[in-house]
């Protein structure tokens, strides 16, 4: 006869073992225990080697019941990796795909979630439209941020010169960890690998906590060209490519790419905007270009250019923070939402 107690003990084993090792990747598991590192990150060859680099709106959830949204997903060497959102605070992480449980989800599923709102409401305001009927929009997206304080932003856009490392050493004396969100251009990083991992160092130092925005691949600007045809306006712009190879650029170089992304010359038209979010990813503005327009008042989102291409700007930068001028205290980008 059958041991019909000895066959159900041995089931339930069987289901415990694999509740705790099937699925996502068991807790004592080294590899789930911080976020990811590629192997190569930071000496630039991996953006040639990331296998099927694509986006994804996942709902996933580790083995100490964390959840987070992927919204990339990509191979490196023999692993597989997720780009994940906190849902709640708006960080991203690296991670190992291994590690997590993932299925899909939708924008109506996640309505409810800061991310998703955060996201949709910078694709629904459009900013300023331009004059004479054109259908480009001048800064639309996220153009202040929430609560006291302000959130100090640079844009790298390519630039033949090295980076203005004066602003950064501005910043620095406000404090150890001071929040600096930097929109990268990727051809910038792809010109200045010194000068990307001089940053690096200084955040891992703790000098800074920077954000990287994303602001597009190869920012096109054709000098005194109508702004409807102009930047990412440009005839033949593919946006999709724009943003997810400045996404594999980052990650090659050992950065995590935040779900910020900033129009090159704040110029962008509604289907642009909606390409954004389609990519689950917060549109950028600023309320105080700070050469143009120095707005100064709590939840300023204040722009300068710290690629070498704005020296009034960064010295206007530098006065008003020694007036003490801005709101204090500077705050994270993700704060902003």
């Amino acid at each position: 006869m059958f041991d019909s107690a000895a066959i159900l003990r041995r089931s339930c084993g069987i289901a415990l073992a694999c509740a705790i090792g099937c699925g996502p990747a068991a807790a004592h598991d080294p590899l789930c225990a911080a976020p990811a590192r590629i192997e190569g990150a930071a000496s630039g060859f991996v953006a040639m080697t990331l296998r099927d680099y694509r986006p994804v709106f996942q709902q996933c959830r580790n083995a100490q019941d964390v959840t987070r949204l992927a919204i990339r997903r990509m191979g490196a060497g023999g692993d597989g990796f997720l780009l994940t959102v906190d849902p709640a605070t708006l960080s991203t992480s690296l991670e190992h795909d291994r590690c997590w449980t993932c299925a899909d989800t939708s924008e109506e599923a996640q309505k409810d979630t800061r991310f998703a709102r955060a996201a949709l409401a910078s694709a629904q305001s459009q900013g300023r439209a331009l004059p004479q009927r054109s259908p480009a929009l001048r800064n639309a997206g996220l153009i202040h941020g929430a609560g006291a304080g302000s959130y100090v932003t640079g844009d790298l856009c390519p630039a033949r010169g090295p980076l203005d490392r004066s602003f950064v050493e501005t910043l620095k004396q406000a404090g150890p960890h001071t929040p600096v969100a930097l929109s990268i251009s990727g051809l910038w990083l792809k010109h200045h690998g010194g000068d990307f991992q001089w940053l690096r160092a200084q955040a891992a130092g703790g000098a800074l906590d920077i954000t990287w925005v994303n602001h597009s691949f190869h920012h096109p600007w054709i000098p005194g060209h109508p702004l409807e045809s102009n930047f990412l306006l440009t005839p033949g712009t593919d946006i999709n490519a724009e943003i997810l190879d400045t996404e594999r650029l980052l990650i090659a170089n050992g950065a995590t790419p935040s779900v910020f992304f900033r129009f090159p010359g704040l110029i962008s038209d509604a289907a642009l905007t909606q390409s954004v979010r389609r990519l689950h990813l917060i549109t950028l503005g600023a309320d105080s270009w700070l050469i143009f327009a120095p707005v100064l008042r709590d939840g300023a989102i204040v722009l300068v250019h710290p690629n070498g291409n704005e020296n009034a700007g960064l010295r206007l930068f530098s006065k008003l923070f020694d007036k003490g001028a801005f709101p204090r205290p500077f705050r994270p980008i993700t704060d902003a939402p």
